[in-house]
């Protein structure tokens, strides 16, 4: 087996760090170096990237994560690491023995950055459950929607449940509208109906910072869309979807609970449905429907869009049990006096 050594990616040439993403069956966009300059604009986000290189300087294993902290008095409690769609390895022993050496590089870094680490898978990773299970990642089940966006418009349409299309038909038959955002000046608009959703949700919400970054870097690449739904001159729902390798992700999206019943929800998901399809994309990532064993409303709403159901689960990690066990019910309380009407 070749020789390996760990160096942090910030070391890295981009063109090297892009290609190895864009070259691997499993790359996405949550892995590339431009998501990492996203994250160093975040308030609040810290990037950690890391690779596994030979002794010629190929990339043999890359993570990157990004530690994220709550504003106020939950801060010191808040923080955690998300690793979305990744580590991403090449195969064969080689590639697992870089993964031991990456996870195991991690795992000194990140437990006096964060509470707990979660990794959150984008493809089927059965065959490295027992190597994360040996550093101590627990799985969990999770499941998502993917959404095949090769068939025809006719087909996807066909595979909407009869609300979802009833309700389409119900938006723009009351004058909604889409419009992609192209002025950074809407972003506070958007940014506002995205609030709105996740205070009724009683979530935390990142900083605008995260949406300014994405379109000041993503949006020039075609890596990003903004869209609004819109109803008389008046930005009612709002969707972000990332773009990568022709698959479009379902990021951000909200609405103003005054509009429902405009269904901006429904209009805006069919757009990027029909968006992607016509524009050779190949699959739409829903973005998560949560754990099977719970009810979810989103999940149910994201169901009737017609796509595949896939469980690929989740990873976690906890790095400062007493911090973890005081923070969940820290947040209980919190989210009970914060969002207290």
């Amino acid at each position: 087996m070749t020789e390996v050594s760990i160096k942090i990616t910030s070391s890295l040439g981009t063109k090297k760090w892009s290609d190895f993403v864009y070259n691997h069956p499993h790359g996405n966009i949550f892995q590339t170096p431009e998501m990492a300059e996203v994250y160093k604009r975040t308030k609040n986000y810290e990037p950690i990237s890391l690779a596994v290189i030979d002794d010629t300087d190929n990339i043999i294993a890359l993570l990157q994560a990004v530690v994220i902290r709550e504003k106020g008095i939950l801060g010191p409690l808040s923080s955690r690491s998300i690793i979305q769609g990744g580590p991403l390895f090449v195969e064969g022993e080689e590639g697992i023995e870089a993964l031991k050496i990456l996870i195991e590089y991690y795992d000194k870094i990140i437990r006096r950055k964060a509470i707990y680490t979660e990794i959150r898978n984008m493809w089927n990773t059965s065959h490295i459950l027992n190597t994360l299970s040996n550093f101590g990642y627990t799985y969990r089940d999770h499941l998502n929607f993917l959404i095949d966006l090769t068939k025809s418009r006719e087909e996807l349409w066909n595979n909407l449940s009869k609300k979802r299309r009833n309700n389409i038909r119900r938006g723009r038959r009351r004058g909604v509208t889409i419009k992609e955002i192209e002025d950074k000046n809407s972003i506070f608009s958007f940014y506002s109906l995205i609030q709105e959703t996740y205070r009724n949700a009683k979530l935390p919400l990142a900083d605008i910072s995260l949406f300014e970054s994405i379109f000041e870097l993503l949006v020039p690449k075609n890596m990003a869309k903004f869209f609004l739904a819109m109803h008389e001159n008046k930005s009612i729902g709002a969707i972000l979807v990332l773009i990568y390798k022709g698959v479009i992700y379902d990021f951000f999206a909200g609405a103003s609970r005054k509009y429902l019943y405009l269904c901006p929800n429904d209009v805006l998901a069919w757009h990027v449905i029909e968006y992607g399809s016509a524009n050779g994309y190949h699959t739409f990532d829903f973005g998560g429907a949560g754990d099977p064993k719970k009810k979810y409303g989103v999940r149910e709403f994201k169901k009737q869009f017609g796509g595949t159901m896939v469980n690929f689960g989740r990873y976690r990690k906890i790095h400062a049990p007493l911090k973890f066990w005081l923070a969940e019910r820290g947040f209980k309380i919190y989210r009970k006096i914060r969002w207290r009407k």
